[in-house]
Formats: C-alpha cells, structure tokens, sequence
C-alpha cells in the first residue's frame, strides 16, 4: 500500500492520471458527437508516428512552444506569472525578420545576429514588464495582456511599411537566405544531395518534404541551461527564493526587485528565442498580417502547467502539445471530425494537471484507509 503512495504522490504520476483523463473526456466528447474515439485516436498516432515526415513535422511544431514554455515555467520559479510570452513572441519575430532583411552577412554571422536580435527583443519587452512590478508594483498579468496587443499591433504595422512589406501579399520579404537554419539548406537539393536522398527514402522524407532545422537542438540546450542556472548556482537561489517568499528573500538581503526585472529578462528572451527560430528555421521565414493570436505563447503556459514548470519536463509537455496539435489535423482530415476535440483533449490535460494536489491528498486518504482497514 506504502508503495502505491509513494508512486501517486510524484508529480509524473499526477502528470500522466492528468493526461488519461483529457483522453477519456475526449472519447467521450467524440462518441456523444458520433465518431469513434477509437478510429479518431488512431488516426491521431498515424498523423503523428507513421510517417517519418509527420515525426519531422511534430518536432518543428514543438519547437516554439517548449521555449515559450521554458519562459512561463521560469517565471512561474521566480513567482511571476509570464503572460506575455505571446507577446515576446511575437517581439522576437519582428526583430529576427528587421535583421534578416536589412543584414546580409555570411551564414556564421548572419545567423547568431538575426537570432540574437530576437533575443534581445523579447528580453526587453520581458524587462518592460519586470520592471513595471518591481519599480510601480503593476502586476505583471495586467501589463502582460496589454503588452500582447500591443506587439501584434505593432506586427501588423511593421507588415505593412514600405520598407518590409512585400507587393501583393500581407506579409513581409523573406529574410535572406543566409539566416537560415533549416539543416543542409543547399545540400538537399544540390545533385549530390539529391543523389544521396535517393538511396534513402526516409531521410528523403524528412530533408525534402519538412523544414527540419536545428530548432529543436537549441530548445533542448536552453532547457538544460535554465536548469543549470535554477538549481546549480547562487543567482538561481536567489531567484526561486524570491519566488518562494519575497518577504523572507528581503530579509536574507535578497535584492528582490532586481531579481523580479532579471527573471522578466531571461523569460522574455527565451520567448523571443521561440520567434526568432520560428523566422529563421520554418517557412515562410517572414512575418504577415495577423487578425489574431498564433497562441504560441499561450500554448506556453499550458506546457509550464503540464510540466509542473520543470525545465526538462518542458521539452516533453511540448513535445505532446506538438503532437496533439499536428496529429489533430489527420483526426479531421481522415474522419470529418471537428479540430475543436483536440483543443478539448488539452484543454481537458491542463484542467486535471490543475488538480493534481489532489492526488496526494487522495493518497493520503487511501493509505490512512489502509492502516484502519488493517487493524
């Protein structure tokens, strides 16, 4: 009985009772709407695993929002809630696609500049917030909200200048091609390329039909630095112990307000990571006019919660949400079912991740239940 305590009580097990449940709503949401939920997660896993360019297109699809992740998981440590990971998104991306025009350097520059860049701008715009709570005491959801309208506002302007936009269409010019990161971009299609591709159909697969790109590998590099710097150095303490309680940092002599704007710099540039990789790495490597929210971002928070705002877990929440997200397409396409069953699935995951201090609290109960049943 101790043993099945134990397993309930970690936070993987809430994590995974979590997920079952969103599957089990969903069957039922789909059976009440007459499909079924078999043949519907099945075409799910086929849209997700049985092909090597759908696996391709999961990882690409998983990419910004294991970073938006990182940056609302990093801000959840520190004790702020980074609702504007869309919106430094979104900062990310006009800045990569401003340097990617404007710049032409050879590829070793070209690409550490336009990324960087995006950097920069979410970390700025992350600042903007930090710095509102830590100087005036704004909270940061309130100016977060703000914040996201305002840059897709302001992406829409950008769009639309004489100096970006591209004639006849509602977006900008393409960056130049030598910021790209997309994985052997003159190879794969060079005759030597080409020959080679041949002889291997699943490589073929992956190079020619997907935009794989090295989005992935810096995703996970960033998630094992985020840890490095929350649980292997002193700055990382500082920050989770403001966190934790601002009032006890302070009298440790924790500079909290300082520690508040740098935890809004490091969420914000991870964020604006997501947007730059996302011009620089997928096509069309620009951006257009937007009427709403590609909810990068927000799909962000929904892998922190999932994740318990761990920073490995990130890079598996987001890997799920990606595959739900991309396999949800073959639900539709293969059975006529309405894409909105799998918003219900996630939106079902992150209800019960919610919940889940109630698993313990439940096993608790169970094994007081137990020593009483026993004696």
């Amino acid at each position: 009985m101790k043993r099945v305590v134990n397993i309930l009580k970690k936070p993987v097990t809430s994590t995974f009772i979590a997920i079952f449940f969103g599957f089990i709503v969903a069957s039922i949401v789909l059976g009440i709407a007459g499909y079924n939920p078999l043949e519907a997660f099945s075409a799910l896993f086929k849209g997700v695993f049985s092909k090597p360019k759908y696996i391709s297109n999961t990882i690409i699809k998983s990419t910004p929002i294991i970073l938006t992740g990182l940056s609302v998981g990093f801000a959840f440590k520190t004790g702020l809630f980074n609702i504007g990971a869309e919106g430094q998104y979104i900062l990310g991306t006009i800045a990569a696609t401003i340097v990617g025009i404007k710049l032409n350097l050879p590829p070793v520059l070209q690409v550490p500049v336009v990324v960087l860049s995006g950097v920069v701008a979410g970390a700025l715009y992350g600042g903007i917030v930090g710095l509102l709570k830590a100087k005036f005491g704004i909270h940061e959801v309130i100016t977060s909200i703000m914040l996201n309208w305002i840059a897709l506002y302001l992406s829409n302007f950008i769009v639309n200048l004489e100096a970006f936009h591209q004639p006849s269409s509602t977006g900008t010019f393409m960056i130049n091609k030598s910021g790209f990161t997309t994985l052997f971009e003159k190879w794969k299609t060079s005759d030597s390329g080409m020959a080679f591709l041949s002889n291997h159909k699943w490589l073929s697969d992956i190079m020619l039909k997907t935009d794989v790109n090295v989005g992935i590998i810096i995703a996970v590099l960033a998630a094992v630095a985020i840890w490095v710097l929350l649980y292997k150095s002193s700055k990382g303490y500082e920050l989770r112990a403001v966190g934790s309680n601002k009032y006890a940092a302070e009298f440790a002599g924790i500079n909290v307000n300082k520690n508040i704007i740098q935890a809004m710099l490091v969420a914000g540039a991870l964020a604006g990571l997501a947007g730059a990789l996302s011009i620089t790495g997928v096509a069309p490597h620009k951006i257009s006019t937007m009427a709403a929210f590609e909810n990068n971002g927000f799909n962000g928070m929904s892998v922190a919660l999932i994740a318990g705002s761990s920073p490995i877990g990130c890079i598996f929440s987001g890997l799920l949400f990606g595959g739900l997200l991309y396999g949800g397409q073959a639900v539709q396409s293969a059975m006529g079912a309405p894409s909105e069953i799998i918003n219900i699935m996630m939106g079902t995951i992150v209800f019960f991740v919610a919940l889940t201090k109630i698993v313990p609290v439940l096993a608790d109960k169970l094994l007081k239940r137990g020593e009483i049943n026993v004696k």
